[in-house]
């Protein structure tokens, strides 16, 4: 069963527990929604660690439209289901308050990459997701802790940070996955309309349909106002606003 745990110090306790402490520990940081591609990154916590641990926290500090947080979706007795029926023994969902006594005076940042691609469209992102999951790292104490490639910017970022500040935590990445039509998995999916559904996969056929850049910058343009579309680092990265809704996708190259 999993156990629901909202409290810091509740936390702390468990973290402290002989049953906790010492055993290989499995964490899988999200902002809840849960989907498909997040159940893939708990089956690999449970295939290789002892305990796994899900959080839950739909991190403000991160997002810079405020009608995007707002509108974030939140099925958190969905969530609390579908991370029982994963087996998941613990999910650690904190409040605000709690997890930024501070009211985020404090915070984690990188200079070079996180200016870059995402970075340079959506100010104080990283800063916000670096900051949170070093908090996060920092309670759980796993000895893993798991980040799609979708997101493949940060968790380079991620693992830099772990890195750079010596924490034990590994950093490891999980392949991206995709809907039948080849749409990345992302929880902001949900608020797509049909047509901008279909639009959406089409803008992830279109990343990895080979043409040159102008080609392809002004196929992805006819789906959605687009931010960026760059090779950089092994992969092709893009980013899109369809229905409002920002979305990112990345491709091997």
């Amino acid at each position: 069963m999993t156990r629901v745990v909202n409290s810091i110090q509740e936390w702390k306790q468990i973290a402290a527990s002989p049953e906790y402490k010492g055993r290989a520990v499995g964490f899988v940081p999200t902002m809840g929604a849960i989907h498909r591609g997040h159940l893939s990154l708990i089956e690999r916590s449970r295939k290789e660690n002892e305990i796994s641990v899900v959080s839950i926290f739909v991190n403000p500090t991160q997002f810079d439209d405020p009608e995007d947080l707002q509108k974030y979706p939140r099925p958190f007795d969905q969530d609390c289901q579908m991370l029982e029926s994963a087996a998941v023994d613990y999910l650690f969902s904190p409040d605000y308050h709690s997890l930024y006594p501070d009211e985020y005076r404090y915070r984690v940042q990188e200079s070079a990459l996180s200016k870059e691609l995402c970075g340079r469209f959506r100010a104080g992102h990283f800063e916000g997701v670096l900051t949170v999951v070093m908090k996060l790292l920092q309670l759980v104490q796993a000895r893993r802790a798991y980040f799609g490639e979708k997101d493949y910017q940060q968790y380079l970022l991620v693992k830099g940070m772990a890195e750079a500040f010596f924490l034990t935590t590994e950093i490891c990445s999980c392949p991206t996955v995709r809907e039948d039509d080849g749409l990345a998995m992302s929880s902001r999916n949900v608020r797509l309309s049909p047509e901008g559904r279909d639009k959406a996969a089409e803008f992830a056929r279109r990343l990895r349909t080979p043409m040159n850049s102008q080609e392809r910058l002004n196929a992805l343009q006819e789906l959605g106002s687009v931010d960026y579309v760059e090779e950089r680092l092994g992969r092709r990265f893009g980013a899109i606003h369809i229905d409002g809704i920002r979305l990112i996708d990345n491709v091997k190259l």
